[in-house]
């Protein structure tokens, strides 16, 4: 009797920790909360029950029930930035920038900063979720994530996802623009015409580029809004700004361009001397002429150049100036 007493105390406890223990888990990790800069689409979990969305917490909710074994997918809820640079920053991991080519054929690199916000609506956001937080997106590291997954995960969304968007509509735009006018330093390697006189190798003046840098950032501007919503599926991302910080040429032409710029320097210090000398005989020749109609003017210039402290001087005197007597 105290046997089997003993069996169905051992397995009443058996059963209470196999039931017990998963319950108590499920009941205490039950709540959720959010932090200020972040949102969450709560999915039910469980056993028995489906992996439908249950709610949305808003940013800097309180400690909230979301249901046993429920799963909360947090999203930044502020605002985001893409940086494509040669420098690594931005939410995204190692270092590049866009490589597109320009209307004359010159690959020139991109580098930029994508800013923009998450649509906190509560129907867009679990749009979001239904599209991109059910699957995983493969990191710089080569690791697989969820969009949630920390930054990692947004970051290895925003690689795969988002980053083909920008590529293509940085190709569009600065491939309508010649090299030349968004870096105008490429007209001094330039292959068209033999150089002119007063003009770069190749006959190509140099500009300004400011004004067509501007214009390529706002037509990138336009487009990104509406080429996101198509390519995401729906208005997931406002606030979107594209700031273009710098554009590059490849590291030959680039080299190309600092010599040609050292040449020029040389020619110009060269002109510059050729100026200085030309300038010096003409400003000779023109005090000969005045000395030639005026030698009285000649010989006071002369007693000015004497050294100071002569005590006789006799012009035409072979031995010179008599200095004073130690």
């Amino acid at each position: 009797m105290e046997l089997m007493q003993r069996r169905t105390a051992i397995i009443v406890a058996v059963a209470l920790v196999l039931i017990g223990g998963p319950l108590l888990i499920g009941l205490l990790g039950g709540f959720e909360r959010t932090a200020g800069g972040e949102i969450a689409v709560v999915r039910n979990g469980g056993f028995f029950d489906n992996n439908r969305i249950r709610q949305v917490l808003d940013p800097g909710s309180g400690r909230t029930w979301i249901g046993m074994y429920s799963t909360a997918h947090k999203y930044p809820a502020q605002q985001r930035f893409y940086t494509i640079t040669s420098q690594g920053d931005g939410d995204r991991s190692g270092v590049d920038v866009v490589t597109v080519p320009s209307a004359d054929g010159v690959n020139m690199g991109i580098e930029g900063t994508l800013y923009f916000t998450l649509n906190l609506d509560h129907a867009s956001i679990k749009a979001f979720d239904d599209k991109y937080g059910t699957r995983k997106f493969r990191g710089a590291d080569g690791g697989s994530r969820n969009a949630w997954d920390g930054d990692k995960g947004w970051s290895a969304f925003l690689d795969q996802v988002v980053r083909p968007v920008i590529d293509n509509d940085l190709r569009t735009q600065v491939n309508s623009f010649r090299c030349a006018e968004l870096v105008s330093s490429c007209a001094l390697v330039q292959n068209t015409s033999a150089p002119q006189p007063g003009k770069p190798q190749g006959g190509v003046q140099a500009q300004s580029n400011n004004g067509n840098i501007a214009k390529v950032q706002n037509a990138i501007n336009t487009s990104l809004a509406t080429d996101l919503e198509q390519t995401l599926g729906g208005k997931f991302v406002t606030g979107i700004h594209f700031n273009l910080v710098r554009v590059t040429l490849p590291e030959k032409v680039q080299d190309a361009v600092d010599r040609a710029q050292a040449a020029f320097a040389q020619v110009s210090e060269a002109q510059a001397r050729v100026a200085t000398a030309k300038a010096e005989a003409a400003a000779n020749k023109a005090r000969q002429d005045g000395y030639n109609k005026c030698p009285t003017c000649a010989r006071i210039e002369e007693l000015k150049a004497l050294p100071q402290g002569i005590t006789v001087y006799a012009p035409g005197n072979g031995n010179g100036p008599l200095l004073p007597q130690k």
